[in-house]
């Protein structure tokens, strides 16, 4: 039996939550966590489900760790819901995904807690490979919340690292190309501009989390990662806690981040 299911037993794991909370709460917390929502498939095979069933368990765990950051007082979260590769699943997969995340959207669009709680929502990735009525509800979130000014949550669709730096690159040499600006004039600053995440004004990403059990980035903010806190977790994604989130934050706080120094 897993230890929260015999702290839940015993009446104690919200004791346990709370004093993980204090062990937490006085300390630097990150400023941008970027979160690999992985393992909704095998969450819902070890369930006897459909793996779109996963990915619907997931969509709502992700409603849960949005207000967990809100609580915590983390101003921005980075999740990877779809990649570049991700694409290249079965057409059945990819449909059911769609369809989910439509729902999701129009959830989303139609929630007052977001404005009530000023959380911006921003959606990093190429977009134009999705269905035009998925784009034209990301175009009316991202316009309702573009003033919002408390939490900022970056939803990666259609994204990966390497197309980030390809497509920034491709920016910015048509503007040498164009005579608008000189090649000595690039440098990590201007270079980070022409990124998905430039809203962020240069705020890289402090700690990266991935569930599932894996040990990769898997093309997730490659840039933007280069000095971030790696954890790995051992905890499917729709069975992830909030006590998982604050132990993933204490092992960030108790890390010596030199930057190289």
């Amino acid at each position: 039996m897993k230890l929260s299911k015999i702290l839940q037993l015993f009446g104690i794991y919200k004791i346990y939550e709370k004093w993980l909370y204090s062990q937490i709460k006085n300390k630097p917390l990150p400023r941008h966590i970027g979160i690999i929502l992985d393992g909704n498939r095998r969450w819902a095979l070890s369930n006897k489900l459909a793996v779109w069933d996963g990915h619907k368990a997931g969509a709502k765990k992700l409603r849960e760790v949005i207000k967990w950051i809100g609580e915590l007082g983390i101003p921005t979260l980075t999740v990877f819901a779809f990649s570049t590769e991700n694409f290249n699943r079965s057409k059945e997969e990819v449909d059911h995904f769609m369809n989910i995340l439509n729902d999701e959207l129009d959830y989303v669009y139609n929630n007052d807690e977001i404005m009530k709680n000023r959380i911006k929502i921003k959606f990093i990735g190429d977009i134009s490979r999705f269905p035009e009525y998925i784009i034209e509800k990301i175009k009316m979130i991202e316009d309702k919340t573009k003033n919002n000014d408390r939490i900022i949550i970056n939803v990666a669709l259609g994204y990966g690292g390497k197309w980030d730096i390809i497509n920034a690159t491709k920016q910015i040499a048509k503007l040498v190309k164009e005579g608008k600006l000189d090649p000595e004039d690039i440098n990590y600053d201007l270079f980070q501009r022409f990124l998905s995440t430039s809203h962020l004004n240069k705020q890289d990403v402090d700690m990266i989390l991935r569930t599932g059990g894996e040990m990769r980035l898997s093309n997730f903010l490659l840039w933007q990662a280069a000095y971030s806190e790696l954890i790995f977790l051992d905890v499917y994604w729709p069975d992830f806690r909030k006590i998982d989130l604050m132990r993933a934050i204490r092992t960030f706080q108790k890390r010596n981040r030199r930057f190289g120094r």
